[in-house]
């Protein structure tokens, strides 16, 4: 039997090995309504971009530079990676400037972008609110260690409101010993508010570990996790015109959920749809704007953190020693803008 020459070439695509996918694929995402189809595709692969790493906290998406920024904090380093140029070192000794050793998570945790571009962080050893600036040359400068002369415990998350108040975390996660060190000078574990002249002020006081913090798109609401687990809930809180916090609501309580040991809520984000990406019980719980689980996206591993990259359509997410994507249907939001 003869082939011609289109036929032979119509063949080859069939013939030749298929390609090896550039990534490592790994969990699964789950549906628990029919809804959440309509946010990721079925199917859709869970990809591995970087891996080996101590503990990865805090991704950041920089549009500017197309390239994802996290925190590795008990080795004190701040990672890069691009679809390009892989992974790589952005800044090393980060979060803690003093002499280890110093408990197990001395690094950076939280980062954020502030409606300048510049690189906020969230530094566990050095118990302060940091700024760097980006693009430009310059070191880091202190935004806030102390309220009312006590230092902080360890602020964790940060996020900057587009009124220019920036609102962190500060549980006693990056302390040695934790809840029970020595160090501590705070009272409580509060969620602060630097505003725009610098002064700070605690917003959040009745919460026993504060830990991720989020905006919805318009800027309106803030959310916050509390990593408790005999208390695993979401918060939400009205923001006010003067950047001041409304009585907080409980937004979605965790504990029917199935977990892992060591599961429990932290890192979040929102879509402009309004529904919730948290890290949590069985890895990223997707939430309505009504309180619905609608889904979970689940890699078998510990999820501590999210963010929205690309063109607003991956959801990059940390998970011990991993970082990993998600293509979405729907687009993200970096919080009020």
């Amino acid at each position: 039997m003869r082939f011609s020459v289109l036929t032979a070439a119509l063949l080859l695509p069939l013939l030749a090995p298929a390609q090896a996918p550039r990534f490592t694929t790994i969990g699964r995402v789950v549906a628990q309504v029919p809804a959440f189809n309509q946010l990721i595709a079925p199917g859709t692969p869970i990809e591995v971009v970087a891996s080996g790493l101590s503990h990865a906290e805090g991704p950041l998406w920089v549009p500017d530079s197309t390239m994802l920024l996290f925190s590795d904090s008990p080795t004190r380093t701040i990672y890069r990676w691009s679809e390009r140029n892989g992974l790589s070192k952005f800044l090393e000794s980060s979060g803690f400037s003093g002499r280890m050793p110093y408990g197990k998570e001395p690094g950076t945790n939280g980062l954020a972008l502030d409606a300048q571009g510049n690189l906020l962080l969230a530094e566990h050893g050095d118990r302060r609110v940091a700024l760097l600036p980006l693009g430009q040359p310059g070191g880091k400068r202190t935004l806030t260690d102390a309220f009312a002369g006590r230092r902080y415990n360890s602020p964790n998350d940060v996020v900057a409101h587009p009124s220019g108040s920036i609102y962190f975390s500060d549980p006693p996660f990056g302390l040695p010993q934790q809840a029970q060190s020595p160090l501590r000078e705070q009272p409580g574990n509060y969620v602060y508010r630097r505003r725009p002249d610098g002064r700070v002020s605690p917003e959040i006081t009745d919460l026993t570990l504060p830990n991720g913090l989020a905006l919805s798109a318009d800027g309106r609401q803030l959310f916050v996790s509390q990593s408790d687990s005999l208390r695993p809930v979401l918060m939400a809180y009205p923001v006010r015109g003067n950047g001041k916090l409304g009585a907080g609501q409980v937004f979605f309580d965790m504990r029917p959920l199935p977990r892992r040991p060591k599961e429990v809520p932290d890192g979040l984000k929102l879509d402009r749809a309004g529904n919730v990406w948290a890290s949590g019980h069985g890895g990223v719980v997707v939430i309505s704007p009504q309180g619905q689980h609608l889904g979970t996206i689940d890699v078998g591993e510990v999820v501590s953190n999210c963010a929205w990259g690309d063109d607003g359509r991956t959801l990059y997410f940390t998970a011990g020693s991993l970082v990993c994507r998600v293509k979405t249907l729907v687009q993200g939001t970096t919080g009020g803008r």
